[in-house]
């Protein structure tokens, strides 16, 4: 599957869970899986940049199997925000990820445009 497919997945769910009431929403985003057991850096930046469209994302794996990520994030988003809303941000933003276990671990690293 190649990145295009990856983003209209992630379009399709986005728009799904929209539609649907909580229960299914979230049912249906347990069970897709964008593009297998991995997320690629390039999918996981765009989740971030839903949320934050200015975000400049770094991503290193950690252990070989990009499911144990550092995440480096700069955004004017986090202007004004203490560091708990700022991961806050960054969690809702990987939201489906987290959940369907494509990512299992993360270290995030969140700093304002000024601060980087």
């Amino acid at each position: 599957m190649n990145q295009t497919d990856e983003m209209n997945q992630i379009n399709q769910i986005d728009q799904m869970n929209r539609e649907l009431p909580l229960g299914l929403a979230l049912r249906y985003s347990y069970s897709y899986e964008i593009g297998g057991g991995m997320i690629t850096p390039d999918v996981l930046t765009e989740y971030l940049r839903r949320t934050m469209p200015d975000a400049a994302v770094t991503v290193s794996d950690r252990t070989g199997t990009m499911d144990h990520l550092k995440v480096v994030v700069i955004s004017a988003a986090f202007a004004g925000k203490n560091l708990l809303d700022r991961h806050r941000l960054i969690y809702q933003a990987l939201d489906i990820p987290l959940k369907d276990g494509r990512i299992h671990a993360l270290e995030l690293t969140a700093k304002t445009t000024e601060e980087a």
